[in-house]
């Protein structure tokens, strides 16, 4: 049984864990993924602001489960490897080699502001990231230019962060999520990806997996893209058993992949075993994840538009 599956056996029952034990998980997961950048956001006001989703969307509900984030995150990013002038960017323009959990604090920030956060502020972080892409641009080691401005790219990263978050909500939380709500998600989220540039971006279940059977021709898997998935593998997170806990998490990711993602990938049969078992230590562990970041900015948001905790959850 690999490592990971072993130390999840350990644990006890998460209905039996005490505050403390909550705490300590919730210090270890919030230095993981918070960024040490100050960029001035306060969950907590101002009161009544639902900023660009509110208590009632199912962004809120989907986007406050850190298990499926998590997982979905990682997926994403093994999802945007397959892009050769979506790569180019992160490559050339970003320290991701070397800091490839600073990429990761980053994104989470992103995708925390532009759900939770006050109006404005999810504005401001937007209007942010456009500048920031001024200037990411080049061209690829085939000659062939590149813009983060692209609006084809725009639509590429957003499709495989959103495709990949529900997929971890569906497969550690909700497996039962409806059509119905899976293509409000897509509806909602789109205006993220609008506001940045991007177009024609899927507003459903139907319209995203169509997207994706449609992109697969441009997709490739050279050695740019194996160069980035092993600093992915390899990163360090900076708590207890960190091996296991990156590992938990890598393979976890890479169970969402869909299949077709999964051959051009070249992921091995003794890989995929490795991710079954990784994605149900997550699932068994989840539940005492969510008790630890119970009191998250999705919570914070929620009390300042005057919502109790059953909007961050389908009936």
């Amino acid at each position: 049984m690999p490592s990971f599956a072993r130390f999840t056996d350990r644990l006890p029952d998460p209905s039996a864990l005490l505050t403390p034990v909550h705490t300590r998980l919730r210090d270890w997961i919030v230095g993981v993924v918070a960024t040490t950048e100050d960029f001035g956001i306060n969950y907590d006001a101002p009161v009544g602001d639902a900023g660009l989703f509110g208590p009632d969307s199912a962004t809120w509900k989907i986007h406050g489960d850190f298990p499926g984030m998590m997982a979905g995150g990682i997926a994403a990013l093994m999802l945007q490897t397959l892009h050769p002038r979506a790569l180019a960017g992160v490559i050339d323009h970003s320290n991701f080699r070397t800091d490839a959990l600073g990429r990761l604090r980053r994104t989470t920030m992103f995708v925390a502001a532009t759900s939770y956060a006050p109006t404005a502020d999810a504005e401001r972080i937007i209007e942010l990231v456009d500048r920031i892409h001024d200037r990411v641009k080049g061209r690829t080691a085939n000659g062939e230019p590149y813009s983060a401005h692209d609006p084809d790219l725009l639509t590429w990263v957003h499709c495989t962060e959103m495709a990949s978050f529900i997929n971890g909500y569906m497969r550690y939380r909700r497996p039962d999520l409806s059509i119905a709500i899976q293509d409000r998600y897509f509806d909602e989220t789109r205006r993220i990806a609008e506001a940045l540039g991007a177009e024609n971006v899927p507003a459903s279940r139907q319209q995203m997996d169509e997207y994706f059977a449609a992109m697969q021709p441009q997709l490739r898997f050279d050695e740019r893209s194996r160069d980035t998935l092993a600093v992915l593998e390899s990163m360090t997170l900076p708590i207890p058993v960190a091996g296991v806990s990156r590992r938990m998490f890598l393979g976890a990711g890479a169970a969402l992949l869909p299949e077709w993602a999964r051959t051009l990938i070249h992921r091995t049969s003794r890989q995929r075993l490795l991710d079954r078992a990784a994605a149900e230590s997550l699932y068994r562990v989840a539940p005492l994840i969510r008790g630890s970041m119970k009191e998250g900015v999705a919570m914070r948001s929620a009390r300042r538009v005057g919502a109790d905790r059953d909007c961050l959850a389908f009936d």
